[in-house]
């Protein structure tokens, strides 16, 4: 047996907790570096995994045991750290969403020559999109004709006590909650080729209502409310709302609807779920069992999936094109005209459901 792929992972924030719980202790991939801003917070974490390191950011580029780089930083800094990963041969996969901006995203795949680069969300690849995917591909609802996702909340300023940054460009529900929505739809319906948007602000302040800073007035400087529809390669429609102005939804996160059934699909920021079907003629929903993904998965799956078989489902290449599609998106809502996508993404094969015991080895 080889050695294990080394990982280092750099920013070690509170998404980083998720990371660690799924990736330390496997036998296919171990993590061998960290690093972070807080030299100490980047000590701390490597304490408690055996063999791992804590590094400067240069450093763990420049390391030889490191194989890919986890990039958990914040979204400006996703493209300069990805691309110095890539300059010093290592693979590469960040969090959501790819970079701030679409150009940044595009030179990061520009620059990555024969080296992988991955992105979240891979929530996909567990069993609830995965089992929806299977049972559109297996032809359970027909032809697939359109499909409605909603993902809406009050905003995050009751709960979060630093929110500043989900009002200010590159924030907003479409930015922060859009990456696991629209990369589902990719999934179920194949790339978008068009799309078109409308959007709102329904307030110029919010209230932070938690923390050391509760009351203080904060600026909102994007639109809060994002609507839009999404014209697919299939001719399949989807229409799709993320909303900082609502209290509430007992909408299904995603439903797709085929000539011969619809589908409910579970939260795509989750693994797992119900997915539940009924077809034409049908009086009840019927929920279906398991029938692909990754059983009991976690974030970094992604890394994992492409360190198994090196197919990558949780590509950059998607990353790249659902990066698009906000952005064209939030350009269709401003101009008021259809926006035509420059990129497309090769959809990668449904995952075999494959038990915990096995995607950990």
């Amino acid at each position: 047996m080889g050695q294990p792929h080394g990982i280092g992972i750099i920013g070690l924030g509170v998404i980083s907790r998720q990371y660690l719980e799924t990736l330390a202790g496997l036998e296919s991939v171990r993590i061998v570096a960290t690093a972070d801003l807080d030299q100490g917070r980047a000590a701390a974490v490597a304490a408690e995994i055996p063999g791992c390191r804590a590094l400067t950011v240069d450093e763990l580029l420049a390391d030889p045991a490191v194989d890919t780089v986890i990039n958990l930083t914040i979204p400006a800094a996703h493209a300069e750290i990805a691309l110095a990963a890539l300059a010093h041969g290592k693979d590469v996969y960040g969090e959501k969403p790819l970079a701030a901006t679409l150009t940044q995203a595009k030179a990061m795949m520009d620059a990555a020559g024969d080296h992988w680069v991955g992105g979240a969300p891979d929530t996909v690849l567990g069993t609830g999109i995965q089992t929806a995917r299977a049972a559109v591909e297996a032809g359970d609802i027909g032809r697939p004709v359109s499909a409605v996702a909603t993902w809406v909340s009050g905003g995050h300023e009751s709960w979060h006590p630093h929110p500043d940054f989900y009002y200010r460009d590159g924030g907003g529900p479409l930015f922060d909650m859009g990456p696991y929505y629209l990369t589902s739809l990719v999934h179920l319906l194949g790339p978008v080729v068009r799309v078109s948007g409308a959007s709102s602000r329904t307030r110029d302040t919010r209230r932070i209502g938690s923390g050391p800073r509760t009351g203080e007035i904060i600026p909102v400087e994007i639109d809060t409310h994002v609507t839009g529809v999404l014209e697919h390669s299939s001719g399949a429609l989807s229409t799709v709302t993320f909303s900082f102005d609502a209290v509430g939804t007992t909408a299904a996160p995603i439903e797709v609807h085929g000539e011969e059934g619809s589908l409910s699909v579970p939260d795509p920021n989750t693994f797992a779920g119900e997915v539940r079907l009924r077809r034409r003629g049908e009086s009840e929903w019927t929920t279906l069992p398991d029938a692909g993904g990754y059983v009991g998965a976690g974030r970094g799956i992604g890394v994992i999936d492409q360190v198994r078989d090196g197919e990558g489902r949780a590509s950059g290449e998607l990353a790249l094109h659902v990066l698009e599609i906000m952005t064209a998106l939030t350009d269709s809502a401003h101009t008021g005209q259809h926006v035509t996508l420059s990129t497309t993404a090769r959809l990668p094969s449904v995952v075999p459901l494959t038990p915990q015991e096995e995607w950990r080895r």
